[in-house]
């Protein structure tokens, strides 16, 4: 089976089947989700959807965070991973977003990576959930299920490597969604050291189990 059809079965599974994907973060708006993104980095939803209540009850608007210090952020997020350096990108993030621009998120991948803790992934998601634009935010998840079904070859060994082999081949107006599929399907189904092949409804597309079958 060819890349390209990989990808067709890809797409109707999930288009069919999740049509209406969305990321598992709690925010209610576009400032809220920012936080929460970069808190996210290398933790789970689950344990940051447990910190952000109290932590945006404390810092409801972007005024509010960089009023404060890193200090203070440190205490409502000394649970997550990485909190001393986390706490200081929420702080200088908030700072410039009010300073530069005008508490209001920038919808622009170059203007979002201005921001202290937004790296390319943290920008494709805000700008892919928020603004709906085209972007495929490349994390472990993603890596890992679009390396193993073949959706990307396996001389893509980078993160902006499998962005660009994801994006050559999914429709525009798909892009936003199958960030998410392949995200939840790595979450729940594709797992790292487990992956739960025995319930996949992605193994007749999959280069990974086609070689474990061997």
């Amino acid at each position: 089976m060819n890349r390209k059809e990989r990808f067709r079965l890809f797409l109707e599974y999930f288009t069919t089947n999740f049509p209406e994907p969305e990321t598992e973060l709690h925010y209610s708006n576009p400032y809220e989700l920012l936080v929460a993104v970069i808190l996210s980095a290398q933790c789970t939803d689950k344990r940051i959807n447990m910190v952000t209540p109290a932590l945006f009850e404390r810092y409801p608007d972007p005024e509010a965070l960089a009023a404060s210090n890193a200090e203070e952020v440190f205490t409502y997020i000394r649970s997550i991973s990485y909190p001393n350096n986390k706490s200081k990108h929420l702080v200088g993030m908030a700072r410039l977003l009010t300073e530069k621009f005008g508490s209001e998120i920038p919808a622009s991948i170059a203007e979002l990576q201005e921001l202290p803790g937004v790296g390319r992934k943290t920008a494709n998601v805000i700008a892919s959930v928020i603004f709906n634009q085209p972007t495929m935010a490349v994390d472990t998840h993603v890596y890992r299920v679009s390396r193993r079904l073949g959706l990307v070859p396996a001389t893509a060994t980078t993160p902006l490597a499998v962005e660009k082999g994801l994006m050559r081949h999914i429709p525009t107006a798909l892009v936003p969604k199958a960030h998410h599929w392949l995200i939840l399907h790595g979450r729940y189904i594709c797992l790292a050291r487990t992956p739960k092949c025995n319930v996949c409804p992605l193994t007749s597309c999959c280069l990974y189990f086609e070689k474990m079958k061997k």
